[in-house]
């Protein structure tokens, strides 16, 4: 007698690139043999990083990296969010913004008339929005870039179909956890831990450094309580702006509305 089996559909995966550096997707590129294993798994439909063969959706999972920076930008990823199952945005460019979101402080048609010879060929939008602000978002990975092993627990969360294992507490529990000396209370260095999600190790505090935010707000960041920290450590108004609009700028600055009192130029 013979058994016929029903061919098993490997889930597939799609990666999509916006405006970014292109390192969250070297993150995953870096994963080698775990990269390798996951690519048994699943098919790998869309990842022009790591190949030219491209296969159209619908897509199981969907990772986006970078940010929403043209009406081109806002077009694509609606069409991307229309065919994934699942998309997840994946580093700080994508969940806020990113460091290019300083434009949204400034005047972006002064930027361009300084830096091109013809600025209306261009086509751009005054803000550099997070992927969350134009389309439901299934997942937010923070980081710059993000963590690799965060990265891999995302992606296997989803295709199990269980909830993924991220931690939201602050740096300060990570310090903590490798049992570094807190940099602010025994130098009095200003860092962003207290405030700033968990996932990239502690590492500058390891090495003597302050945080410096890259992995986004934590979910029980209270800014207003560190503002006076940071002062106390020698950071005037203007140091601390910059110190905070940095890799997630949008993001800190939703934390609280920082008036005149607080130095906010």
């Amino acid at each position: 007698m013979t058994t016929h089996r029903a061919a098993r559909t490997a889930p597939t995966l799609a990666v999509f690139k916006l405006a970014s550096c292109d390192g969250c997707q070297l993150t995953l590129l870096d994963c080698e043999d775990e990269l390798l294993g996951l690519a048994g798994q699943v098919e790998i439909a869309h990842f022009l990083e790591a190949s030219s063969a491209v296969r159209p959706g619908p897509y199981d999972v969907a990772l986006v990296e970078g940010s929403v920076t043209t009406p081109a930008d806002a077009e694509r990823v609606r069409r991307i969010r229309a065919a994934s199952r699942h998309l997840i945005t994946i580093g700080a460019c994508a969940t806020a913004g990113g460091i290019q979101a300083l434009r949204n402080f400034a005047d972006v048609e002064e930027f361009q008339r300084a830096v091109y010879a013809r600025p209306d060929y261009l086509d751009t939008l005054a803000t550099s929005t997070p992927v969350s602000a134009h389309v439901d978002v299934d997942f937010e990975l923070r980081g710059c870039p993000v963590d690799r092993g965060q990265l891999l627990e995302v992606l296997t969360a989803h295709l199990a179909g269980r909830k993924p294992d991220i931690p939201r507490h602050s740096v300060c529990f990570a310090c903590k956890r490798r049992g570094t000396v807190c940099v602010t209370v025994a130098h009095g260095t200003p860092c962003l831990g207290p405030v700033t999600h968990a996932g990239c190790g502690a590492i500058c505090p390891a090495y003597g450094r302050g945080c410096y935010g890259c992995f986004g707000p934590s979910g029980s960041a209270n800014l207003s309580a560190l503002l006076p920290l940071l002062r106390r450590d020698g950071l005037d108004a203007r140091a601390v702006d910059r110190l905070l609009h940095t890799f997630n700028a949008p993001a800190f600055d939703d934390l609280d509305d920082l008036d005149d009192e607080e130095g906010r130029p």
